[in-house]
């Protein structure tokens, strides 16, 4: 298909969230003299995937989700005496320090930019974001960044898909494309708007199948198949 844009997510779509997020709890954990195992991120993963999820429905905050998982993650390890608060700030600072990507993203975002418009457009949280994106150095190949957090609704909201249009000029929908892993967030959300979606399934993760996509890929570089 000839896309005049490509809507592409961030965590785990072009950053590699989990590496990430192993690298901030990892260095969090020892700011504040906790051990770090996997059962630790295994519980921070179960706890921060749920309320992201309560996130995507509108059910809470992003600034009260900043925190709240860690209120919840250190009552698990007994570890009351800690600041909540405190551990939110330094793991954001840690997360924002690390920029790995997927493999192939920055090729492959190259190769698209030589053959249509980028714009991001993710669920994160802003200072986490911003950071990435500039250390990666992807950041000029997009035309407009949209941020979950700066605008005050997430994906699948049609309203963050209304902003994300506005500021690419109101093209077609029948020319937008989204790329993204989620099916929650980035597929059903371009589902709902009216625009092509394609799945980034690397784990080949079994369909929802309430959730319709256009394309479904395992890894970035069969986006170029699709985007000519």
């Amino acid at each position: 298909m000839s896309y005049e844009w490509v809507l592409l997510d961030a965590d785990g779509t072009l950053f590699d969230y989990d590496q990430a997020e192993r690298y901030a709890l990892e260095r969090t954990l020892a700011d504040f003299d906790l051990s770090f195992d996997e059962a630790t991120i295994a519980d921070y993963r179960r706890i921060n995937s749920g309320l992201w999820l309560d996130f995507e429905a509108g059910n809470v905050e992003a600034d009260r989700l900043k925190v709240l998982r860690f209120e919840r993650l250190l009552a698990a390890m007994n570890a009351g005496v800690v600041d909540p608060a405190a551990f939110s700030t330094a793991y954001l600072n840690h997360l924002g320090e690390c920029a790995a990507l997927v493999d192939g993203a920055d090729q492959v975002v190259r190769a698209l930019h030589a053959r249509t418009r980028l714009a991001l457009i993710t669920n994160g949280l802003k200072e986490v974001q911003r950071s990435r994106l500039a250390k990666s150095r992807l950041e000029p190949f997009f035309e407009a960044v949209i941020i979950s957090d700066e605008i005050g609704v997430a994906k699948p909201d049609p309203e963050i898909f209304d902003v994300a249009f506005l500021r690419m000029g109101e093209p077609d929908r029948s020319e937008v494309l989204i790329v993204g892993d989620s099916l929650t967030s980035d597929m059903k959300g371009g589902v709902d708007y009216g625009i092509d979606t394609c799945w980034f399934n690397p784990g080949h993760t079994a369909r929802d199948p309430q959730i319709e996509t256009s394309y479904e890929i395992d890894t970035l570089k069969d986006l170029l198949a699709i985007v000519a």
